[in-house]
């Protein structure tokens, strides 16, 4: 968890909700705003972490089908709730990294 100015964590507080839908707008748009860099960088780390989900899963899909499936269905459902912790965060005006994946730093400006 950073601390974060509350009023510069309620300026922007609308780009960081778009990091958990797409990271790269609050990344480009919100530079100067270490709120919206902490979240744009959750928001990547939460884009890479379904890339491996949909990579693993459909390698699974070409070898076990039935375990390929339940792993997209489980991962899926996985990211889902991380991206909602991650908006709820954002609206209560939180830099709290996500479960599991939020420890991962690979936008450094904030």
């Amino acid at each position: 968890m950073i601390n974060v100015d509350k009023q510069e964590a309620e300026e922007g507080k609308v780009l960081a909700i778009f990091a958990y839908i797409i990271f790269f707008i609050p990344l480009l748009a919100g530079r100067d705003n270490r709120f919206t860099q902490f979240h744009a960088n959750q928001g990547l780390v939460l884009f890479l972490t379904s890339l491996v989900v949909v990579v693993v899963s459909n390698i699974l899909s070409w070898i076990i089908w039935p375990i390929g499936m339940l792993v997209s269905s489980v991962g899926s459902l996985g990211i889902l709730a991380l991206a909602i912790i991650g908006i709820i965060n954002v609206v209560q005006l939180e830099a709290k990294p996500l479960p599991i994946i939020g420890g991962i730093t690979l936008i450094q400006s904030y």
